[in-house]
């Protein structure tokens, strides 16, 4: 029954916004088709700068500047506890969220799920965001070139993260 019923929830839900458009008297296919006319709108607004960002992470990839950073990085987060093997995922992950998964994926297969990197790994996963991705596209999506102060709280909420996830991991599972 759960299963049925978690599969049906989407049509569940157009079926009750329908109903209600239709009981309150409103032009219910004529609003989607105007939504539909807007989402196509901000699709195209936002593509070039979803482009050069997808370009921008693939010449970072292809350069091999992820290992020149991680071999830079990697006396500093030693500092603060951070192993070495978990710095490419917080490099990409500002970047890509699918590059971000890639990394992800690679170190939880190399050093499993339950050990001290996989843990961390997962909490930085969870914890920071796609900051360039999410400012292209929702900054770009309304025409705003100027991010101000956007970029440097989110790269601050994101080390915050990084390092309150070192510090959890460490204090409530390796003791």
């Amino acid at each position: 029954m759960i299963n049925y019923l978690s599969k049906s929830i989407i049509p569940i839900i157009f079926l009750i916004i329908v109903t209600y458009g239709m009981i309150k008297g409103k032009k219910v296919y004529e609003w989607f088709i105007e939504g539909a006319k807007e989402g196509l709108g901000v699709c195209l607004r936002i593509f070039p700068y979803l482009l050069a960002m997808i370009i921008a992470v693939q010449i970072f990839k292809e350069a091999k500047l992820l290992d020149i950073l991680n071999n830079l990085i990697s006396p500093l987060g030693n500092l603060i506890g951070l192993p070495k093997e978990i710095i490419p995922l917080i490099l990409i992950k500002p970047l890509s969220g699918s590059g971000a998964i890639g990394v992800f994926t690679d170190i939880i297969k190399s050093f499993g799920a339950d050990t001290k990197i996989g843990l961390i790994s997962s909490v930085i996963m969870g914890t920071t965001e796609t900051i360039f991705y999410t400012i292209t596209v929702y900054f770009g999506a309304v025409k705003v070139k100027k991010i101000r102060h956007t970029l440097w709280a989110a790269i601050f909420a994101d080390l915050t993260a990084i390092i309150m996830a070192i510090f959890m991991v460490n204090l409530f599972i390796f003791k």
